[in-house]
């Protein structure tokens, strides 16, 4: 990622836009973000919090000037890593996917002019997934891939396998990490690289972690190793994933953005701190600091070295943590009401536009019908031609942190396109009278949707083409937790089942003026915020 002063006014202007309350021409508008921000008391996110050794990571200019050298780029590498993926399919895709109609590539880097110094992944040759027949049209399914959610016997990972299946006699009863689910995923994949553990000196296997779950069938296993082979390098994801970023450039966004990376930071350290003293450290036979992933292609020879080598990675560590979680961040999807990591499907690369997201369904199968994950084509397309799926709608601050670029879509408003984002978080004060009220009606009476938190964290948005109007639903809840004075009658039980309703409209004239003294008061503090960590 290219972070130099131009990068920084890009963020400051993508992620700082709440600006735009003061200046009233530009409007504003918002949406809820995927998912409520919990209520956590933290340390102060300082600079001083933050050091620590990391990669030093180099400019994109740098990066395409050592292209040839670098692992981030490294073609030779790529493609072995393909070969490895296919061959797999080739000879087990048919025991678990129903189709896969696909090849993993190596992508060649764009010529689109519109793909800049922030969209740093389609600079270089990386992996991809690309049409293995013809597409005829859109909607067409490219590969569908069954959960197996009791037992974990499929490929698909998802956060309960980790504590009812591989972790069950090892973490605690009801464990419940900072990271939530993302953790638990990146537990789960930390475990598949250590099955995968190999004596450095022999080359000859040596599986760590909990090595015999979960229980699948050798063609099965064979793919989820030739996956976690083919999984970015801990130095690649050193140059292309923030949470791996040096701590010059994660203090430049920590800065520039109101969705904080420390805050991030911080729960990912606090869960790998307490893993490691708790769980690790009691049992570095099973939990090694680092693995060694013996990686091969299969038309490799022995005599052949460029095709077959041993690579280093770290494990049931701090730094492994993290990059277990970096992926997960960048690799996982949110289908059938989970989180999941849904193996092969996640090299398909993100697409602006005629693409769609990875969906849930039911998938046939000789005992039946399963439930599963769908990769559809948004477009028709010629063997060869790559597949590309939409990771969602995020904003620019979302996307950076989860993948680690910034994609087309959220920066037309550069070009006089549409409204670039930067995230807010509003919640019940914990000295209001009324607060057990709220949180009553928030729990419980919010009609058709699920019991929502104190703390709610919303998208705003702004620019050429925002409407200027701000998001109901935030209005909404704020009118909630402005709601005192003359107006707190209307949290007597009374209009306990009607009051949620009630405040999808103005209330009086004091609340109204309250919450959007709320909206200011939120915008100048982020503001101060970012000028106070420059």
């Amino acid at each position: 990622m290219k972070i130099n002063n131009s990068h920084h006014f890009f963020l400051l202007a993508g992620f700082g836009t709440i600006s735009c309350l003061t200046n009233p021409t530009d409007g504003f508008s918002s949406s809820v973000s995927a998912g409520a921000s919990s209520s956590r008391v933290r340390p102060a996110w300082t600079s001083e919090r933050r050091r620590r050794v990391g990669t030093t990571t180099r400019t994109a200019t740098a990066l395409r000037d050592s292209a040839e050298n670098d692992p981030i780029d490294n073609t030779q590498r790529l493609e072995t890593l393909a070969k490895i993926a296919n061959e797999a399919l080739s000879s087990h895709g048919t025991e678990i996917f129903k189709p896969f109609h696909a090849r993993v590539a190596v992508i060649p880097p764009s010529n689109d002019d519109d793909d800049d110094d922030y969209d740093v992944p389609r600079q270089f040759r990386r992996l991809g997934l690309i049409a293995s027949e013809p597409v005829s049209k859109a909607d067409q399914t490219i590969a569908a891939i069954p959960f197996y959610d009791s037992d974990g016997s499929g490929l698909a990972l998802a956060p309960h396998l980790a504590t009812k299946v591989v972790y069950k006699d090892v973490l605690p009863e009801g464990y419940d990490g900072w990271t939530g689910d993302i953790g638990l995923l990146a537990m789960l994949l930390l475990n598949e690289m250590a099955r995968l553990h190999v004596d450095a000196a022999t080359g000859d296997a040596s599986p760590k972690g909990v090595s015999d779950l979960p229980r699948r069938k050798p063609p099965v296993q064979s793919l989820m190793n030739a996956y976690v082979a083919a999984l970015p390098s801990h130095r690649e994801m050193s140059e292309l994933h923030p949470l791996l970023w040096n701590e010059e450039e994660q203090e430049i966004l920590q800065s520039s953005s109101t969705k904080k990376i420390y805050r991030l930071l911080d729960d990912v350290d606090d869960d790998a701190a307490w893993l490691e003293e708790t769980l690790w450290n009691a049992d570095r036979r099973t939990f090694p600091e680092t693995v060694s992933l013996r990686i091969r292609s299969p038309d490799g020879t022995d005599d052949d070295d460029d095709d077959d080598w041993i690579e280093e990675r770290p494990c049931f560590s701090p730094e492994g943590f993290r990059y277990a979680v970096a992926l997960v961040r960048s690799r996982s999807f949110f289908v059938d009401g989970s989180l999941r990591l849904l193996p092969f499907l996640d090299f398909a690369n993100h697409g602006d536009f005629d693409s769609y997201e990875i969906s849930g369904g039911g998938i046939g199968t000789l005992w039946g019908s399963a439930k599963g994950a769908f990769l559809k084509s948004g477009k028709a397309l010629n063997v060869g031609e790559e597949v590309e799926i939409s990771y969602g709608p995020k904003g620019p601050a979302e996307y950076l942190l989860d993948h680690g670029f910034v994609p087309g879509m959220c920066r037309h408003s550069r070009r006089g396109g549409s409204a670039i984002t930067a995230e807010l978080t509003f919640e019940v004060d914990d000295g209001d009278r009324f607060r057990d009220d709220k949180l009553d009606v928030l729990e419980y009476e919010t009609y058709d949707l699920a019991p929502m938190d104190p703390s709610q964290s919303f998208d705003v948005v702004g620019g050429v083409g925002s409407t200027g109007a701000p998001d109901p639903a935030m209005i909404q809840f704020l009118r909630l937790v402005k709601l005192g004075g003359r107006d707190a009658f209307l949290l007597e039980s009374i209009f306990r089942k009607e009051v949620w309703g009630f405040m999808s409209e103005p209330v009086s004239e004091e609340n109204e003026r309250d919450v959007v003294m709320g909206v200011i008061d939120a915008c100048e503090k982020a503001l101060e915020d970012m000028e106070g960590e420059d």
